[in-house]
């Protein structure tokens, strides 16, 4: 069973052996119908090679993006544990250090876990948007509280601290917000060239595992299911996803 993205490469690999040996037939390979046609199917192995290219390149971006947010969201923990602190030496009430202290404990709680994943680019794209993207939404929306917090007017809280003003809190959470915006944008491209890919290979009729069993019973019908030209062809595997 395929099931991974090599499977898909070894599919075009094996096309191109395939069409190998339908243009070593010359003129003797001439059917009727269009699509497996030799123009045809040269045609189709330049846009299947294109296709897993755009996979692999799409599946790269998604990769580099996870790790540039994992980056960002690394020291998050840590800053809004000393935030807690900056603000508790305040005139906040109470009450606020209280609300303070209970967003920092879900913040802590809430690590994303693409913190963890493997930072090699060359690991391929999840097939489903990762249930991580939700934690990363969370750590946004947990920080954004800290930082209206810090801004209400009776706690005074005005740090000689650069990486805790406000103003620098304001930047790094539009910087969060945007590695999170990239992640998914790099999974729709990503999950995009999927489709388009798995249309080239495996859409009914159309495709390249369809065309090539066309192709192998107009040229069994031409040489026969004993000729050697039949049995070159028929021995190149093309594998299909279950659906």
């Amino acid at each position: 069973m395929q099931n991974t993205e090599t499977g898909h490469a070894k599919n075009v690999a094996n096309f191109e052996d395939f069409i190998s040996f339908i243009t070593g037939y010359g003129a003797t390979y001439n059917p009727t119908k269009v699509p497996i046609k030799l123009l045809s199917l040269n045609t189709l192995f330049t846009t299947a090679k294109a296709d897993i290219l755009n996979v692999t390149s799409k599946s790269v971006a998604y990769n580099n993006a996870t790790n540039a947010r994992a980056l960002l969201f690394e020291p998050l923990r840590p800053l809004t544990t000393r935030l807690v602190n900056a603000f508790s030496a305040t005139d906040a009430t109470t009450e606020m250090i209280k609300d303070a202290k209970a967003i920092n404990r879900k913040i802590q709680g809430k690590r994303a876990k693409a913190v963890q994943e493997s930072t090699d680019p060359n690991t391929p794209a999840p097939k489903t948007i990762s249930s991580s993207q939700q934690s990363f939404d969370q750590l946004i929306e947990h920080f954004t509280k800290i930082i209206e917090l810090l801004k209400t007017p009776e706690a005074n809280y005005a740090p000689n601290e650069v990486d805790l003003k406000i103003a620098t809190l304001t930047t790094q959470l539009a910087a969060l917000k945007t590695a999170n915006t990239n992640v998914s944008n790099a999974y729709t491209a990503v999950s995009n060239a999927r489709i388009a890919r798995d249309k080239t290979l495996y859409k009914d009729k159309t495709g390249l595992y369809d065309i090539t069993a066309a192709v192998k019973d107009y040229v069994k019908s031409i040489y026969g299911t004993t000729a050697p030209e039949y049995k070159q062809i028929s021995k190149i595997r093309f594998t299909k996803p279950k659906a």
